[in-house]
């Protein structure tokens, strides 16, 4: 019906069947130049700016999907998210620099002439941010043990952004505590045997143990989920021009403290 409300999911799926029809009308060969592109875009309603940004895009992901994943046993050393934004470098490095230190709680560790790195902030403020969650945020870059950002000048207006967190503290703890749970199950088995116990039930404790020590590994998904998650959402905000060098209100900011006082009021109130 004509008053009927489209969901986003059959919207993108409406638009990209409109352009799968739109593109077969027209015989583009073994492809378009980016002039022609342009065109095409023009044809159907598509502003340049935003054909640029994914042309940009799109030769991006082909330099970026040919790098290796790094996934290995108990998960990934970095998990890795990338996204052409509108900006010019400096004012996307500083309203980047901004967020990390404002908003994700971290701060500055290194400053390369290419990136920045940023770790977890430290002391009790940041620790009762982190632990009342202040904001509603689950800041779950700071798990990572640091964050490095990149931007890169593409054309005039665009800037490739690459965030990196490292995660391999993460990693070596789900390890070690499998390996842990391993060598206590093998050595459960050991006394067991030594005293005679029937070998179905002596094997016990190392089958118990070794499932026990699968799971830990298996932990990593969830964590590695919700820091691809952190990143994504950042560079969304970049994206949409919600993060500038001014993106604080006018007026002076409330201090840390009072922010999280506000926080415990509302988890009374709740």
């Amino acid at each position: 019906m004509a008053g009927e409300l489209i969901s986003r999911e059959a919207l993108d799926r409406i638009i990209q069947r409109a352009a799968e029809l739109q593109t077969g009308a027209r015989d583009i060969g073994d492809g378009l130049t980016e002039g022609e592109l342009l065109a095409l875009g023009k044809d159907v309603g598509i502003p340049d700016r935003y054909l640029k940004q994914a042309l940009l895009e799109e030769r991006t992901r082909l330099t970026e999907d040919a790098a290796p994943h790094g996934w290995t046993l108990g998960g990934p050393r970095r998990i890795a998210a990338h996204r052409v934004v509108p900006g010019e470098r400096g004012a996307v490095e500083r309203a980047l620099s901004l967020w990390m230190e404002d908003q994700e709680l971290l701060r500055v560790k290194r400053r390369y002439p290419d990136r920045t790195t940023w770790e977890p902030q430290v002391g009790f403020m940041a620790s009762m941010q982190r632990g009342f969650k202040a904001g509603g945020k689950t800041y779950a870059l700071t798990r990572a043990t640091e964050v490095s950002g990149q931007v890169m000048p593409l054309e005039s207006g665009f800037c490739h952004v690459q965030l990196v967190a490292d995660v391999r503290n993460l990693r070596q703890a789900r390890i070690g505590g499998a390996a842990g749970l391993v060598a206590a199950g093998a050595t459960g088995t050991g006394v067991a045997v030594a005293l005679g116990i029937l070998l179905p039930i002596a094997v016990l404790p190392a089958a118990l143990f070794s499932l026990g020590a699968l799971s830990v590994l298996a932990g990593h998904r969830p964590q590695s989920e919700r820091i691809q998650v952190g990143l994504e959402q950042v560079l969304d905000r970049l994206e949409r021009g919600e993060i500038r060098p001014e993106h604080a209100l006018p007026g002076p900011r409330a201090s840390a403290f009072l922010r999280i006082a506000d926080e415990i009021r509302k988890q009374f109130q709740s």
